[in-house]
């Protein structure tokens, strides 16, 4: 049971539509959010971010409920630790402020498979986001555990919750009405009494397909105000309008720019939207970071995997510090609604280090450029999990959920006429892959870049290390299949007999973590090949926001005490990943590095985030 001491302080409340406002406890009221989602920010940094957003002027914290996070794996729903709605809630509601649910089960938000769990999206036939009943069944198991921490903190039982959003921009994918009176259906029958709300982009097909007649529409939108609101009013004649996605921001993807949005037009068009009456929910407050393997990723015609950092130039930066936009945005917010007197204060620049890098544990020899044994050593790992199949399996097929997978197969003797390379095709490679042959690093293939064929010189083993670089969060990409897709052909025959190789990071990382039975000293710079883990050590005088500059690094996974950083890449934009305070240590400290390609060291931490060069 969840403690309901904070929802229980407060005082009962309602909240409700009228004709032209937001009804809250009889009177109009205007609806000042901000997002924050909890699960992308350290649940001991939840309080701060929710602080600053009432000092900026906001009443309200909207987040999303990522399914995805809660249950992982079909039948393990979990709600705790840094996954901890029920607290997030209260914490908001200690604070004085109301709050927005938007539970899906789809988000969308730039992450991992839109929030859909890969063990749904990959059972057979299933047809995601519409009445197909497997799909339905499914959904409504994960929307009543969530009700079960909303419903007793709505506002008409002492907690902030005031409104619940069905769906998420479901008029840019789908026009099922049935579906939506399903959902609609399943949140009243688990308790939820408060106004119940849809999001769609002004578009005229958009809002009639997105949403129902029992349902208050809003917009998603970050210009052409006036326009914009008024393509809402022709869909939602009466009641308040409502921009409940105020994009003040972007996000970023790997080899694009740093996208921002100057504080001065954020602020413009926040002014119109206030101007015209409406209620806004500032799309990000604070963005947050996509730590470990969350990261979604566009396809538009070409697949852009999302970086590590969500920070999307927001007012609250993703170490949550407020930015020129958050004193832009708050002088708009003051000529409207009362703002706090409080100011929140800068921190000062995060400790500058160098850590020495040691090479750690290896993942297996496999894995290891021209190395045949991989038992010789107490320092080697096995952090994997080995099977054969005819043909290439996906990730799906392994009912794996994370990053890495090793495909091995026995080259044909006669494959090589005259001792002369041979080009080597696949039908497609999700999402990058590392070709090998006999141990000796050949090339790569990158989705991205469109590539699928590769020349090979004459050898006997073929090896190809696959790395699942985020999944697409939108449209009829939700879902797709990861790893070596279809065949690989050598002068046009199929390879069979094929040994796939799950590599768990956790663990590897964890036995990185440990120091080696027979260190070979620091790395000084050195070039250490990948795949290798490297390990370094160092104290804090207390505990800290660190910047891990990553940019003498290729590409791979960085750890610190345990907790999962995130990707790096040098493709950019991001150089930095950011480490939250709590992680670290007042005393000794181990960070971890996983290279997949080259690195030189040492590591070092910097004063401040390096998200790449901007787009304006």
């Amino acid at each position: 049971m969840y403690d309901l001491g904070v929802c229980q302080a407060r005082a009962v409340g309602s909240f409700s539509i009228g004709d032209t406002d937001f009804l809250l406890d009889g009177r109009p009221h205007r609806v000042l959010a901000g997002a924050i989602h909890y699960f992308r920010v350290h649940p001991d940094q939840w309080a701060d971010r929710i602080h600053k957003a009432r000092l900026m002027g906001l009443n309200t914290i909207e987040t999303y409920v990522a399914w995805n996070a809660h249950e992982p794996r079909l039948g393990e729903w979990s709600a705790t630790g840094a996954l901890d709605l029920a607290r997030f809630l209260d914490i908001v509601a200690a604070e004085g402020m109301h709050a927005i649910v938007r539970p899906g089960p789809y988000i969308c938000a730039e992450w991992h498979n839109g929030g859909l769990p890969v063990w749904l999206t990959s059972a057979p036939g299933i047809r995601l986001r519409e009445s197909d009943p497997e799909y339905v069944a499914h959904l409504r198991r994960h929307l009543e555990y969530v009700y079960e921490i909303v419903a007793p903190r709505q506002i008409d039982r002492g907690g902030p919750v005031i409104l619940v959003q069905i769906e998420n921009e479901y008029g840019a994918y789908g026009s099922d009405a049935g579906y939506l009176r399903e959902l609609v259906r399943i949140t009243r029958d688990a308790g939820i009494t408060v106004p119940l709300t849809t999001v769609d982009q002004p578009n005229p097909d958009m809002l009639t397909a997105g949403s129902l007649p029992e349902l208050h529409r809003t917009g998603s939108f970050g210009s052409d105000v006036e326009e914009r609101l008024a393509t809402l009013r022709a869909h939602q004649p009466t009641g308040p309008l409502m921009c409940s996605e105020f994009w003040d921001g972007w996000f970023d993807w790997w080899g694009g720019p740093h996208h921002t949005t100057s504080a001065e037009t954020a602020a413009a068009h926040l002014d119109a939207l206030l101007a015209a009456g409406a209620s806004v929910n500032v799309y990000m407050f604070h963005g947050g970071t996509n730590f470990g393997l969350t990261n979604g990723a566009n396809h538009k015609g070409r697949y852009l995997p999302i970086v590590t950092s969500y920070d999307y130039d927001a007012p609250l930066d993703e170490a949550g510090e407020p930015t020129e936009k958050y004193w832009a945005l708050r002088d708009v917010i003051a000529r409207y609604a009362d703002v706090p007197d409080e100011r929140p204060s800068r921190s000062g620049p995060a400790p500058e280090l160098d850590v020495d890098l040691v090479p750690a544990a290896r993942l297996r020899a496999g894995l290891t450029a021209g190395s045949t044994d991989s038992t010789d050593s107490t320092d080697s790992t096995d952090s994997t999990d080995s099977t054969v199949h005819s043909a290439p399996p996906a990730f799906e097929d392994l009912a794996f959920l994370g990053a890495l997978v090793e495909y091995e197969t026995d080259l044909p003797a006669d494959a090589f006429l005259g001792g002369r390379p041979q080009v080597l095709a696949f039908d497609e490679v999700r999402d990058m892959a590392w070709v090998r042959i006999d141990g000796v690093l050949v090339g790569t293939l990158s989705r991205t870049r469109q590539e699928r064929r590769i020349v090979v010189p004459p050898g006997r083993r073929l090896t190809v290390l696959v790395e699942e670089q985020g999944r697409v969060n939108y449209d009829s990409r939700l879902g797709e299949r990861k790893g070596i897709i279809g065949d690989v052909r050598l002068r046009g025959v199929p390879l069979t007999g094929w040994h796939a190789t799950t590599i768990d990071l956790d663990q590897w990382a964890d036995a990185a973590s440990r120091p080696l039975a027979t260190p070979e000293g620091a790395s000084e710079g050195a070039h250490a090949p990948g795949p290798v883990s490297l390990r370094g050590e160092f104290r804090l005088e207390r505990q800290s926001d660190l910047f891990l500059d990553t940019d003498e690094w290729s590409k791979g996974y960085a750890f610190l005490n345990g907790f999962f950083l995130g990707r790096y890449w040098r493709n950019g934009p991001q150089r930095t990943l950011y480490v939250p305070a709590p992680v670290t240590r007042t005393g000794h400290n181990v960070l971890v590095v996983l290279e997949l390609e080259s690195a030189a060291g040492p590591a070092r931490f910097v004063s401040a985030p390096l998200l790449g060069p901007t787009d304006e």
